[in-house]
C-alpha cells in the first residue's frame, strides 16, 4: 500500500478518542511534557523529513509539526488513522496506513534523508531499530522510547550486563545517548515496565572498513554462546588454527567494544565468506 488517502471510518469510543488495542502493543503516552522533550531530541539538521512511527493520537505528532520540517506518520491501526486525518488536518496526505515493517521507505522518501521518531511498540522494538540499520544511509537521526530494558541494551557499554547483539551493531553506525527515562504511570493503560529514551546520531563516516555482512554475521555468532571465550563461540566458523591463536579469541564477546569486533572482522575476512 503507497500513501494512505483516502477518510477512514472507523468506531470511536463515547469520549472520541482511541482505544488501546493489546494485539499491537499500543500504550498511549498521555504527559504532553514527555511528549515535547521526545520531539526536542532531534536536532534537525541536515535533513527536513521526520517520519514518526505509530502516532497513535498525535501526542508526539503535534510537537514535531510546530518544528520546521516536513512530518510524515505510519500507523497500522485504522482507528488511530481515522483519529489523525480528524484531529490534525495539516498532515494531509502524509498519513501512511502500513506496517512499518513491511513498508517500502524508498516508494515514500525516495533516496531522500530523514529522520525517525517515535513511542515504539515494544514488541516490535528491536526490528525496528534492524531496520533502520539496514537505511542508515538515509537516516542521520533516530530517536524514540522504548521498554527500558532494551533501550539500555542498545546503548550499553562493554562489559555491561545489557550489553549484546544489538548494543555493538548500531555503535559501529550511530552514537547512541540514554536520555532519560519514563514511569509506567504516564501511559493509558501504563505498561509493566519502565520504558527509557534514547537518540542515535549517525556517525561521520559509517561505512565499515571491513565486510559488513561478515561483521553482523561475526558478532551474532558471538554471542550465541556470550559466556564462552571468542574461540569457542566463533568455532563453526572453521578459522584456522593460527587465527584462533590471536589473544583476541580469548575474550569473550561481551568484552569487546564494536571497534574490536570490526578488528576481529578484518582478521577473519580473508578466511570467511560473507555470504555463507
Amino acid at each position: 500500500m503507497g500513501k494512505y488517502k483516502k477518510k477512514v471510518r472507523a468506531q470511536k469510543s463515547e469520549d472520541g478518542e482511541v482505544r488501546a488495542k493489546k494485539q499491537l502493543g499500543q500504550h498511549f503516552l498521555t504527559d504532553e511534557s514527555v511528549a515535547k522533550q521526545i520531539a526536542e531530541t532531534l536536532s534537525f539538521k541536515g535533513y527536513n523529513k521526520v517520519l514518526e512511527i505509530g502516532p497513535g493520537m498525535g501526542v508526539l505528532t503535534k510537537y514535531l509539526l510546530a518544528q520546521n520540517t516536513e512530518v510524515h506518520v505510519i500507523e497500522i491501526d485504522a482507528e488511530s488513522v481515522a483519529y489523525l486525518q480528524e484531529h490534525y488536518p495539516q498532515l494531509e496526505d502524509r498519513i501512511h496506513q502500513n506496517d512499518f515493517l513491511k513498508y517500502h521507505l524508498g516508494s515514500l522518501f525516495r533516496n531522500e534523508t530523514f529522520a525517525v521518531i517515535g513511542n515504539f511498540p515494544y514488541n516490535i522494538s528491536t526490528q525496528i531499530v534492524f531496520k533502520v540499520l539496514e537505511l542508515k544511509h538515509q537516516i542521520p537521526e533516530f530517536s524514540g522510547m522504548f521498554q527500558k530494558e532494551v533501550a539500555l541494551r542498545i546503548c550499553g557499554k562493554e562489559g555491561n550486563k545489557t550489553y549484546g547483539i544489538l548494543s555493538v551493531l548500531v555503535q559501529a553506525f550511530f552514537e547512541a545517548e540514554y536520555l532519560f527515562t519514563v514511569p509506567a504511570s504516564v501511559f493509558n493503560p501504563p505498561p509493566k515496565v519502565e520504558s527509557g529514551v534514547l537518540r542515535l546520531t549517525r556517525k561521520q563516516n559509517f561505512n565499515l572498513p571491513c565486510d559488513e555482512k561478515l561483521f553482523f554475521r561475526v558478532v551474532k555468532t558471538a554471542f550465541q554462546q556470550r559466556r564462552k571465550t571468542m574461540r569457542n563461540s566463533l568455532k563453526n566458523l572453521d578459522l584456522p588454527d593460527n587465527l584462533r591463536e590471536d589473544t583476541i579469541f580469548d575474550k569473550r564477546p561481551e568484552q569487546l567494544g564494536f571497534q574490536e569486533f570490526i578488528d576481529l572482522t578484518l582478521k577473519i575476512q580473508p578466511y570467511a565468506v560473507s555470504n555463507q
